[in-house]
């Protein structure tokens, strides 16, 4: 036990990150620093069961921990999360091809790997996991008699942590004023304990009673004026002898927090800023942009301190919302992923629409977009599950995207009341569903009442959408090259629409946007007269002036004003295009009954 090789090494590191794993709740309450979005807990959580998940074991210690650190990098999650990652790259790095390490030289490199976790940070902040970290390795290396065991040492070094985590609050005002030690820092000495279990042969078992060793307070004092910076921001960032200094320098000017983890042909960056958009445009010209992931804290912490509902309300990027409605009725929202070649984006977050329409016509490969990931779905659904009764997500016709399916069966390994809505609908007409789902919400319907409210309005709900050129439906393999040259030798305008199983559909078509807006007006007048409009809205793609025309005919007819008139997801844009405009209404009936037609 006193000499690591790489399968000890990994099993104690497996206990320790169990360890943080059962704590993960815990560490989630008592977040407050650097904001109070309550997910400290979740993300090294996610970072351990990552990296637990891929490494490679080797006999080799040096192999183990290269594979570990590589994991970690790619697994991490939040400002915790990437700072571990980089101390493993330290420690690995220290490490080298070592087949196997006694007391001695562990201690070495558990400290050398400290100055990882400092220059990782912009600006390292004390009274964090920073300082716990090195507290930790400075006892390893100060503890005297070379005849002591492994685990007398590791007891010993886990006191000293557990000393320093609890000078934290000395250090740091904000974790005084709550009454806490910092969440990160407890999750390292949680990390260093299950390592302690591990080696005086208990180990440590998920299955297990979870029981904190210190009760919190009833009450956590939360400075609600501390988000400066609303989102947490974080990347991998892939190519040859990066320029890490330039990606340093473009994300301290971007926020607070900042950190660069990694080796000079990738890196994790993480940051909190107000525009991430304009961040990832900024650093999509120094390598391939992967695996970003943007966590809206300000929505966290008003999930976790100020609750507005028992029920919690989730749609994807599809569903056109303004911001405004997802911010006042706490609505999740999970994007979907636009690729540009090798760069993945965040549908809305990390791209918004100019920026998109300008490398539509420039990309080399025309971007494809894809449904976010079980893991995304699964966290979100954890956390949320901390804090609400039940949770309502609607989702993208299953016929369009696999995000249904994937939301489904990731709401399926959690224990809460999860529904989970196919709408059969995609863009402005999952809007008005959204909308009606979050108004019965506020008025205090109950879960299963607004399911079968939702789930019976689909059939309602009615999209058109004029789509200005045919060129980004070629581009985008929806239609051929062929028709495409036909379609704008004729000036042809389709009209694309769902049919009541969720399926894309041409509906008509013209051959002048006058035309198609006729054609639309049309289809909404009979509507009107056949099943009664209670609502609609529109969405445009850079078509502000066509819109508003489209508003005016449409108050006059319907004698009221849209719900709301907004830009179109990009992930619709890649095949609607730029001009496209849609009509989205909800009725009073069936809009699919026999007595329906609608021409």
């Amino acid at each position: 036990m006193n000499l690591l090789d790489g399968t000890m090494f990994f099993s104690a590191f497996s206990s320790g990150a169990t360890a943080v794993i059962k704590e993960q709740n815990y560490l989630n309450k008592i977040n407050v620093f650097p904001v109070a979005d309550g997910d400290t807990g979740t993300n090294l959580a996610s970072t351990m069961k990552y990296i637990l998940e891929l490494t490679s074991v080797s006999k080799s210690i040096g192999k183990t921990t290269r594979s570990i650190a590589d994991a970690a990098l790619m697994g991490a999650r939040g400002n915790s999360g990437a700072i571990f990652a980089q101390y493993m790259h330290g420690l690995s790095t220290a490490i080298g091809n070592r087949e196997s390490i006694d007391r001695q030289t562990f201690a070495r490199a558990a400290q050398e790997a400290i100055s990882y976790a400092y220059n990782a940070m912009v600006t390292p902040v004390e009274g964090t996991m920073l300082t716990v970290m090195k507290d930790w390795a400075d006892a390893l290396s100060t503890i005297d008699g070379s005849d002591k065991s492994l685990l007398e040492v590791i007891t010993q070094s886990h006191a000293v942590a557990q000393k320093s985590l609890e000078e934290t609050p000395e250090k740091l005002s904000i974790l005084k004023k709550a009454g806490v030690v910092d969440a990160g820092a407890k999750g390292f000495v949680a990390f260093i304990e299950g390592i302690k279990t591990f080696l005086s042969g208990k180990g440590v078992n998920l299955e297990d009673e979870i029981i904190p060793d210190v009760e919190l307070r009833s009450h956590v004092h939360i400075d609600e004026g501390n988000i400066e910076n609303r989102f947490c921001t974080e990347a991998i960032i892939e190519g040859t002898k990066l320029n890490i200094e330039g990606i340093k320098s473009i994300i301290s000017e971007s926020g607070d927090s900042a950190l660069v983890a990694g080796t000079e042909n990738k890196v994790r960056i993480h940051v909190h800023t107000n525009e991430p958009a304009e961040l990832f445009y900024k650093l999509k010209d120094f390598g391939a942009v992967t695996q970003q992931k943007v966590d809206d804290m300000e929505m966290q912490y008003r999930v976790s301190q100020k609750r507005k509902y028992p029920i919690a309300l989730v749609v994807d990027s599809v569903c056109d919302l303004p911001k405004e409605v997802i911010d006042y009725y706490q609505i999740q929202m999970v994007p979907l992923y636009l690729n540009f070649g090798q760069s993945q984006y965040l549908d809305k977050i990390t791209m918004k629409a100019d920026q998109f329409y300008s490398l539509l016509d420039s990309a080399d490969e025309y971007p494809v977009s894809a449904q976010p990931g079980m893991n995304t779905l699964q966290n979100l659904y954890h956390f949320l599950g901390t804090h609400y009764d039940s949770i309502i997500a609607i989702h993208v016709s299953d016929k369009l995207s696999g995000t249904w399916n994937a939301s489904t069966k990731a709401a399926e390994k959690l224990k809460k009341k999860i529904s989970v809505i196919n709408s059969r609908h995609v863009s402005g007409s999952i809007g008005l569903l959204a909308l009606k789902a979050a108004r019965m919400i506020e008025e205090g319907s109950v879960h299963d009442d607004i399911v079968e409210t939702i789930e019976s309005l689909t059939k309602n709900t009615r999209i058109f959408v004029s789509v200005n050129t045919l060129k980004y439906m070629v581009k985008g393999g929806r239609v051929s090259p062929v028709l495409g040259l036909v379609g704008k030798v004729m000036n042809l305008k389709p009209i694309v629409s769902v049919d009541r199983e969720g399926n894309s559909k041409l509906y008509g078509k013209a051959f002048s946007k006058l035309g198609n807006m006729k054609k639309i007006l049309g289809f909404v007048e009979e509507l009107n007269r056949k099943c009664n409009v209670v609502s609609y809205n529109i969405t445009h793609a850079h078509a502000h002036k066509t819109a508003k025309a489209y508003e005016d005919s449409l108050t006059k007819l319907l004698g009221r004003k849209p719900e709301y008139i907004m830009e179109v997801s990009p992930v619709v844009g890649i095949s609607a295009g730029v001009g496209a405009i849609s009509v989205s209404v909800l009725c009073k009936s069936d809009t699919w009954a026999p007595d329906v037609r609608i021409k």
